[in-house]
C-alpha cells in the first residue's frame, strides 16, 4: 500500500471491513485528521456494516483526532497504533473500548 491517500484509504474501508470482528457493535466514529490530506470523516458500523461519508455527526460514540500522516502510517502498519496513542500521535475521546478493538474490524491490504 505504498503512498496510498487517505481518501483511498476513507473509500476501502467498507471494503475491508470484516463483519465478523464486528459482530453486535453500533458505533459511530468521527474521524478528524490534520495537516496535508487532512479532513473530517464520519465512519458508521452497524447492522454488519461500515459505511464512510465525509463531514462531521453530532454525538458519535468516539472521536479520532491525528495528522493524517500518522493515521496512514497506522493504517498500513508503519507505525503501532498504541504507540501512536501513548506518544499522543493518535488522540481518542469516547469510547476507548471500541478504539481498542477498531483496527480488528478492518483487513486493509
Amino acid at each position: 500500500m505504498a503512498d496510498i491517500t487517505v481518501e483511498e484509504l476513507m473509500s476501502r474501508m467498507p471494503e475491508a471491513f470484516i463483519a465478523e470482528k464486528a459482530k453486535g457493535v453500533e458505533a459511530v466514529i468521527q474521524y478528524n485528521l490534520t495537516g496535508d490530506e487532512g479532513g473530517k470523516w464520519v465512519i458508521t458500523i452497524a447492522d454488519g456494516a461500515c459505511t464512510v461519508v465525509p463531514g462531521e455527526t453530532e454525538n458519535p460514540t468516539m472521536v479520532l483526532t491525528a495528522d493524517a500522516q500518522d493515521y496512514k502510517d497506522v493504517v498500513t502498519g508503519k507505525q503501532d497504533a498504541m504507540q501512536a496513542f501513548m506518544k499522543g500521535k493518535l488522540r481518542l475521546s469516547g469510547d476507548l473500548g471500541l478504539a481498542m478493538k477498531l483496527t480488528g474490524f478492518f483487513r486493509m491490504e
